[in-house]
């Protein structure tokens, strides 16, 4: 129970730095809607999502708000959603890079602190590879598919639940996904 309890704050932290960096992005580019709407917070409360938690606690698959984002605000529209939408994953790298930096460095006694530092890195690192996927409504979607064509971009956000329900259950793509998040670890760790 102690180890599960530990787990959930580690990805609720994680992900209120991630919906922060968001917000923080749209605010510096120019658009005030996460501002307004009391996004531009790392309180966790302001970006739990309660179906997302509740599947978090149940099947350990979960989500956030999305936080509301007006590209009209931007100067550049698609690029201001790039950026923005860049910006979420980028944090997570950087908050896996400065834990394994301290784990690297800073001489830590407790064994429970170690491996809940390990985990940090491990679930933050899982948080940037899975949100770079190019399929809405994840980040990677803003990312990348601008450069598509509309009618595929159409058919992504239409079809975009069933694509990332496929990529989850798929035991290929899993496993995919299992070795870039642990190639990435191994890199950190090293």
């Amino acid at each position: 129970m102690a180890e599960f309890l530990i787990l959930i704050i580690i990805i609720l932290l994680s992900i209120s730095i991630h919906e922060f960096s968001h917000a923080l992005a749209a605010d510096i580019l120019g658009d005030p809607t996460p501002r307004l709407s009391g996004r531009l917070t790392l309180n966790p409360i302001a970006h739990i999502d309660p179906i997302g938690l509740l599947m978090l606690i149940l099947v350990r698959i979960g989500w956030a708000k999305p936080v509301p984002i007006n590209p009209y605000n931007f100067k550049n529209p698609n690029q201001g959603m790039m950026l923005t939408g860049l910006a979420g994953p980028a944090s997570n790298l950087f908050v896996a890079w400065v834990l394994a930096v301290l784990l690297k460095t800073v001489p830590i006694q407790s064994m429970l602190l170690v491996s809940t530092l390990q985990l940090a890195v491990y679930i933050n690192l899982a948080l940037m590879i899975f949100n770079l996927l190019p399929v809405p409504p994840l980040d990677g979607s803003r990312i990348y598919t601008q450069y598509l064509p509309m009618e595929w971009q159409y058919n992504l956000e239409r079809y975009g639940f069933f694509i990332l329900l496929g990529i989850l259950i798929f035991p290929p793509t899993q496993e995919i996904l299992f070795f870039l998040i642990s190639f990435v670890y191994r890199l950190l760790m090293i």
